[in-house]
């Protein structure tokens, strides 16, 4: 039973792997964008549980930035993507000035809550 489910697991990643071979090179980018910002919120609730959340403003400042950021980012990378027929007549430069535009007014949202 085990023996068919580490094939399973091994099967599934070869094939994603293989999948995301064929991806594009500016959503590859925004990928590793995305897995910064979530590796960074992660980081601040580590920060959070070990030393403690004293300016708590602060602390959900910082978590809300970067979960915001990650959204916006993949909001943008479902906008770039050419797969998407949703968004086939939306030019990859209005969505950059989308994700810019959205970006600025998520942060100082949260410059704003920071006091």
């Amino acid at each position: 039973m085990a023996r068919t489910t580490t094939k399973d697991a091994q099967a599934l990643f070869q094939s994603l792997r293989s999948a995301y071979a064929s991806t594009p090179t500016n959503l590859k980018i925004i990928d590793l964008y995305v897995m910064f910002a979530v590796f960074t919120a992660l980081i601040q609730v580590a920060y959070m549980a070990i030393v403690g959340s004293f300016p708590f403003n602060s602390f959900l400042s910082g978590l809300l930035s970067c979960v915001g950021t990650a959204v916006l980012a993949v909001c943008l990378r479902i906008q770039v993507n050419k797969e998407n027929k949703e968004f086939k007549d939306l030019p990859p430069e209005r969505a950059f000035a989308d994700f810019v535009l959205c970006n600025l007014v998520l942060h100082l949202v949260i410059m704003n809550f920071l006091g």
